[in-house]
């Protein structure tokens, strides 16, 4: 558990202190200015049951529930949630209140600074310890020569830091979620305070725990199917053979050779080869509202859907992806070169016709894609692409609507397509 909530941890609060001890416990004179009694702390779990239903990030939680216990007579001056996250790109959430300024959400990346010194944080200490909860005087110096973040906080007027841990179910990532709570007040919190913080936690683990699952639930199925098809099936357009006629522009991106490389590189070398290489093709993609349907071996299949008024601006957005991804293969080509690597260039057709887009495959395991004679014809055409000498080829569909000279190149018969197809390349082919 330790490991997987480190690598997910997030930039703010990662100060998570150890267990209160005798020494440190609080001053028992800081009371409750007045009476707190069970139907208050109710109130405040009903709130947090009805905004953790209701609310679209942590963010919300951790800021309304501190200006509730602030309003209540809680000294504190800096609050923050935190969580793992199940995504490529980013290990750890966090939401973090400061009194009187903005909350503000954060994400920590892989390999950011605020991951990579996670071992010199008290959370990672408290993980170590198998404990679920702590605390620092940080006016009396605890923790703040061990810990970069309590120093931060002593400096700024800090006096209290403590910090809750609440472990979820074991089948997926989300391990847990950390509540951190900062006093500047002389004594910082109370017993009673301490206490009710205990009391309120499961309710706030709770409404984290329904944020976290519906955010992942979204952010994975956008990042295997793409951010408008993920929609549509969150939507509920889930049963197979749902889906419906649509018009786009086709780009199909196809790695050059490539197959000779697996002879040559080893399986990691190779798959990183294909993660530089789809990742500026799909960047170029997304930058000019394309969506990435598929990952296909060494190919890319892309569409720019359009409506059959609109066709010229589908085809010029494709266009702009198909220009950009040659140019920026080449830089990468020679930044590998430099490094003895391999040149591996990429070939681009360019097509526009009618598709099915929609729920594709077995009862019970589907994929939400494109099918058609457009896209036949797409595949088709780049095997053109080696015979012809091109890296960028052009349907007649594409080159008659898209707004740019383009020149006629031949007349082509397509394995299993009836009709002959004429193909076109740039007038400025030039990359």
């Amino acid at each position: 558990m330790a490991r997987n909530i480190c690598l997910t941890r997030l930039l703010v609060d990662v100060a998570t202190p150890r267990w209160s001890s005798p020494s440190i416990c609080p001053i028992s004179d800081h009371k409750l200015r007045r009476s707190f009694g069970g139907s208050e702390i109710n109130n405040h779990i009903q709130w947090l049951i009805e905004h953790g239903i209701t609310a679209e990030h942590i963010g919300e939680l951790i800021a309304g529930l501190c200006d509730r216990l602030i309003a209540d007579g809680f000294p504190i001056w800096r609050g923050s949630i935190a969580m793992p996250s199940i995504h490529p790109m980013y290990g750890g959430v966090s939401a973090n209140f400061v009194r009187g300024g903005a909350t503000t959400i954060e994400n920590a990346e892989y390999g950011s600074a605020a991951v990579l010194s996670f071992e010199k944080t008290p959370i990672y200490f408290l993980l170590g310890r198998g404990e679920t909860s702590g605390r620092w005087n940080i006016a009396k110096g605890e923790g703040v020569d061990d810990y970069p973040q309590l120093a931060e906080f002593a400096r700024g007027g800090g006096t209290d830091h403590l910090v809750s841990l609440l472990e979820f179910p074991k089948e997926a990532a989300l391990r847990g979620v950390s509540l951190s709570l900062t006093s500047d007040r002389p004594g910082g919190f109370s017993d009673d305070q301490l206490a009710i913080v205990a009391k309120l936690f499961p309710a706030l683990g709770l409404a984290c725990y329904r944020i976290a699952a519906s955010k992942t639930a979204a952010d994975i199925l956008a990042v295997y199917t793409g951010a408008k098809t993920s929609a549509r099936i969150l939507a509920g357009e889930i049963q197979r053979g749902k889906g419906g006629s649509i018009n786009a522009a086709i780009l199909l991106a196809d790695l050059r050779n490539f197959t000779a490389l697996t002879e040559v590189y080893q399986p990691g070398e190779i798959a990183g080869f294909l993660d530089e290489h789809f990742e500026l093709i799909g960047r170029h993609v997304e930058e000019n509202s394309g969506e990435i349907l598929k990952f296909m071996g060494d190919s890319v299949l892309a569409i720019f859907p359009t409506d059959a008024e609109d066709q010229q601006k589908a085809c010029m957005a494709a266009l702009a992806s198909a220009r950009n991804i040659l140019e920026a293969n080449k830089v990468l080509n020679g930044q590998r070169r430099n490094d003895g690597g391999p040149d591996i260039g990429v070939d681009v057709v360019l097509h526009l016709g009618e598709v099915f887009y929609g729920n594709i495959g077995a009862r019970g395991r589907l994929d939400f894609t494109v099918i058609g004679s457009a896209v036949n014809e797409a595949s088709r055409l780049e095997k053109l692409c080696g015979t012809l000498e091109q890296e960028l080829l052009m349907s007649e569909s594409f080159a008659t609507t898209c707004a740019v000279a383009c020149e006629y190149l031949g007349s082509f018969e397509l394995r299993g397509v009836s009709k002959r197809a004429d193909v076109f390349k740039l007038a400025d082919a030039v990359f």
